[in-house]
């Protein structure tokens, strides 16, 4: 469901509206987490953190990109968008809620794609996008990088950590991703860097600390009352 509505998606709105709608996710998981699982429960800090982190994302977004006026195929876009960081996060929910949580990664990432592939396979062909394929250099070039560093590597890497640490935290972590599209825009397109990029950077590291860190910045915070 996250990549079919993100496909389908990027036909309608901008990269730049997908990249923070779609980043939502992390602001589902822990809310889902939040009512299913005691020790996922959030702390005001945290809250404050997720906040910060996702409103730091807004604006690294918004503010270095100048986006059209709003119409109908845009604001449909956009819903597809929410609709892909919502699956995106249910699917974190279900992993450590189910027996998945004991699940070989590995076993995990297997179940994930499988269903993936037959249900986008399917898809494509009910809407007749097979026969629209062009098998160009490029572009068995990116279904590779797709396929093996995107889909194996770093979903084995997220399973095996949703198995070892709190998802919660790591779903915060997520907000970094999009941040890094933009450096790497910025260092490999010669993309302006914003002054909108730079503060909401910040904003999203200091969520990040307040979630992941939060007995720490407790610690450091009853220290300087004292």
């Amino acid at each position: 469901v996250e990549f079919l509505f993100i496909a389908e998606g990027l036909k309608l709105t901008s990269a730049a509206h997908m990249s923070v709608f779609l980043y939502t996710a992390p602001v589902f998981t822990a809310l889902g987490l939040h009512f299913r699982l005691a020790s996922e429960r959030l702390r005001l800090l945290q809250w404050l953190g997720i906040l910060l982190a996702f409103g730091g994302i807004a604006m690294a977004f918004a503010g270095g990109t100048s986006f059209e006026d709003m119409d109908s195929r845009t604001l449909l876009g956009d819903a597809f968008g929410v609709i892909a960081g919502l699956a995106w996060g249910a699917t974190t929910v279900v992993v450590r809620c189910s027996r998945l949580s004991e699940a070989p990664a590995t076993l995990t990432l297997f179940y994930q794609l499988a269903v993936g592939f037959a249900g986008l396979l399917l898809i494509a062909l009910v809407s007749g996008q097979i026969g629209a394929v062009s098998l160009t250099p490029l572009a068995m070039g990116s279904v590779l990088f797709q396929g093996i560093v995107v889909s194996f590597i770093s979903y084995l890497t997220w399973f095996w950590l949703l198995r070892k640490y709190l998802a919660s935290n790591l779903a915060v972590f997520s907000f970094i991703t999009p941040l890094f599209g933009v450096t790497f825009g910025v260092l490999l397109l010669d993309e302006p860097l914003s002054a909108n990029f730079v503060v909401g950077a910040l904003m999203v590291l200091l969520g990040v600390i307040l979630v992941s860190a939060e007995p720490w910045v407790k610690q450091q915070l009853r220290r300087l009352v004292g």
